[in-house]
């Protein structure tokens, strides 16, 4: 085991192919304005540090980042890696973990647009992000109490499941396939539209025009608030408690609902019964 401690590294490769590496208290910054400074490494963990430099983690197998804070000059952070754990961490570079693989994060500040495409695997916790495009393309997803704002974010998705998240994010989930939410509010204009086998269960919906052309779609016990032309062209099984503004015809399936503004049925493909409940 190699380890670098309170260090300022700015050259190019500069803990490059190392196997068994801790980088403690470190700084990657510098006047060299290296990049790739930790790649084509194994068993690493860096705590405590400070990254100022593009590219530092690329092909890495068996990282831990603890503590660490990886500012916005911190370009393209993490990509074709694997068996990776990041707590209690600032991640604020573009496009920070991308074809990545079983991904833990726990305790996470993340600002990052593009942040997540192409992961197969990751777990979230305690943690907050601001995005656009987040998550896209990405599979087996397992959130647990994380905020989010931007707008794209999980398109794209497959196999994953959320709970007790707040999502304020527009076009989100579209594509979607495979996916639970429960116990989460999610805010945002004209969401999981061709999303496919997606579940609400406990949730909270809010914005115009959601749930629109799906397949498959669940919602048990949801709240909708300011949900206008919901359900249109969807194959819908649907328990909603609040009066939506308007339902728009829905495909095929059924919307149990508390009250309607509008019912909208002027399509002769629309086949969904709309109960409203006593």
């Amino acid at each position: 085991m190699r380890t670098v401690q309170n260090e300022i590294l700015d050259e190019e490769r500069a803990l490059y192919g190392i196997d068994g590496l801790e980088v403690i208290g470190c700084r990657f910054d510098g006047p060299a304005d290296g990049e790739s400074a930790i790649k084509e490494c194994k068993n690493v963990l860096a705590k405590d540090s400070y990254f100022n430099l593009r590219y530092p983690f690329w092909h890495v197998d068996h990282l831990k980042i603890v503590d660490c804070e990886q500012t916005d000059l911190c370009r393209a952070a993490l990509w074709y890696s694997t068996d990776i754990l990041i707590k209690n961490s600032k991640i604020h570079g573009i496009k920070a973990l991308r074809e990545c693989a079983d991904v833990v994060m726990e305790g996470c500040d993340i600002v990052s647009p593009e942040f997540g495409w192409s992961v197969n695997g990751i777990s979230m916790k305690d943690s907050q992000a601001k995005s656009e495009y987040f998550m896209l393309r990405s599979e087996r997803l397992s959130f647990d109490t994380v905020s989010l704002k931007g707008k794209y974010s999980f398109q794209y998705i497959k196999d994953s499941e959320f709970t007790n998240c707040n999502f304020d994010t527009k076009d989100a989930f579209w594509h979607a396939k495979n996916v639970v939410i429960k116990d989460s509010v999610v805010r945002g204009e004209y969401l999981a539209w061709y999303c496919e086998n997606v579940t609400f269960e406990n949730c909270t919906i809010v914005g115009t025009q959601p749930l629109c052309y799906c397949k498959g779609l669940k919602m048990i016990n949801c709240r909708m608030i300011d949900t206008d032309l919901a359900f249109e062209k969807s194959e819908v099984d649907a328990d909603i408690t609040t009066i939506v503004d308007s339902i728009k015809n829905p495909k095929s399936g059924k919307i149990l609902v508390a009250g309607a503004g509008e019912i909208i049925m002027d399509d002769p493909e629309a086949k969904g019964e709309i109960i409203v409940k006593a």
